[in-house]
């Protein structure tokens, strides 16, 4: 008779969570490398019990088409996400379900469409080139900071097509903030409700209620606003449902722009700091990138419509999303008992799917521990199982902004690229840690030199 379940490590909780209050007695827990080496020793589809939660784990492309692409309506967002992201998200796209979902995602999709992302490629250039000329020939930054501050200042001019009421960079400050606060909640054993007065709790409700004043008065701006405008506010303000005829509310709207803020600064600002760090550590790869720029623009701030001639700097992104994608999992929770590779999965039973095992996992790449834009060459699709590769997901709750994100980190490494050279202050390796998106464990100082490129 079959077991009821796969096989599975056993995890000891108290070990878990001696290791959270007693970091210094106890070994922190590595959960990237946990989830890697748990999937490798007992397979593509492997369960275990954390406390009162069932977890089964998927790493096999079939597995995760299953899910995500051919049953989607059989599952919702896990309410351990919606807890940990709740607070900050509210009734966004990343934390609705069913018909709210379904009625937003149709509202938004619009202001993502492809003839869209023209409109925001020229000010994701400008911005890029003026973060170069603020470099110092010789200087020493934290990459990681520069993505951040560069991505922040995207978001913000790509949303609401002008200066914010406020400084950006408090703002992004306050971002990275509530985006600890979620990671902390969750993967935190203990559920602390967030009315309690901790002063973690004070804190966030601090940062939202100042971040929520920003987004309201832009709101009624554009709301009162007589001018045609190409910002994504203004398409999702004037948004209507084809059945109703109505609109996003302004709390609608609110919870929104607060899933892009979180979604378009944090991952895009890591996805690019990764991508500078694999390029200083790999020379031969940025001499191909060079000639590439400089056979493509010859100097000039590259355009959107540049970017079917600029290959291999897409391949170069592909692959830095391969081996470091920014969200290294996704999870769905069953509305009813499904079925999954011959098991019966519970209501209630948390299903994750591991994106960095699977594109960790050399029977889909190759010597997957190496930086090899080539495996992205034309073709590439054919070459791949069709759902090993998933840095944004897959099926109808595929990101929303993953053409966007893709125009942002391109245009942006092909404009510094030309401008600067980046290179590493230490020839230590930097491991990745992962919280809500996947970052550097330790800051990516690099030295910047000037290439003098100017347009």
């Amino acid at each position: 008779m079959k077991k009821p379940y796969p096989n599975g490590p056993r995890i000891n909780l108290f070990l878990v969570i001696a290791a959270k209050l007693f970091p210094s007695r106890f070994p922190p827990v590595d959960i990237l490398e946990f989830g890697v080496s748990i999937a490798r020793k007992y397979g593509d589809l492997l369960y275990y019990r954390f406390g009162p939660l069932h977890v089964w784990q998927i790493s096999h492309p079939d597995l995760a088409r299953q899910v995500l692409v051919e049953e989607p309506e059989k599952y919702h967002k896990p309410k351990m996400v919606k807890w940990g992201i709740r607070p900050i998200a509210r009734d966004g796209l990343i934390t609705s379900d069913g018909a709210l979902w379904k009625r937003q995602r149709k509202l938004m999709q619009p202001a993502f469409l492809h003839r869209r992302l023209a409109v925001y490629g020229d000010s994701m250039a400008a911005l890029a080139a003026a973060m170069a000329e603020s470099f110092k020939d010789g200087e020493v930054r934290d990459i990681g900071v520069e993505m951040s501050k560069l991505s922040m200042a995207i978001v913000v001019k790509s949303l609401f097509g002008s200066d914010l009421p406020c400084d950006p960079d408090y703002l992004g400050r306050n971002m990275i903030f509530l985006l600890d606060a979620s990671a902390s909640r969750l993967t935190s054993p203990f559920r602390i409700p967030s009315w309690l007065p901790t002063r973690r709790n004070r804190l966030e409700r601090r940062a939202v209620a100042e971040i929520d004043s920003v987004l309201r008065s832009l709101t009624l701006a554009v709301r009162a606003s007589q001018q045609e405008r190409d910002d994504l506010l203004s398409v999702l303000v004037a948004a209507t449902d084809d059945d109703s005829g109505q609109g996003m509310s302004d709390n609608q709207l609110r919870d929104e722009i607060m899933v892009l803020f979180l979604a378009g600064h944090e991952t895009t600002a890591n996805a690019l700091t990764w991508t500078w760090y694999l390029l200083a550590r790999h020379p031969e790869v940025e001499a191909k990138l060079q000639e590439e720029l400089h056979r493509v623009l010859a100097g000039r701030l590259p355009a959107y419509a540049d970017l079917p001639n600029l290959p291999y700097t897409e391949m170069i992104v592909r692959e830095a999303l391969r081996l470091y994608p920014p969200a290294p999992g996704v999870a769905r929770e069953p509305i009813e008992e499904v079925a999954l590779g011959g098991y019966r999965v519970g209501k209630g039973h948390l299903v994750s799917i591991n994106i960095y095992a699977l594109q960790h996992d050399e029977r889909f790449f190759p010597d997957p521990a190496r930086f090899d834009p080539e495996r992205f060459a034309h073709g590439w699709e054919d070459r791949t199982p069709r759902h090993a590769y998933l840095p944004f997901g897959a099926g109808p709750r595929v990101c929303i902004g993953n053409g966007f994100a893709m125009m942002e980190a391109r245009l942006v490494l092909a404009t510094l690229a030309q401008r600067c050279r980046l290179t590493l202050e230490s020839p230590d390796e930097i491991k990745p840690v992962q919280l809500v998106a996947l970052r550097p464990a330790t800051p990516v100082r690099m030295r910047m030199e000037k290439r003098g490129t100017r347009v």
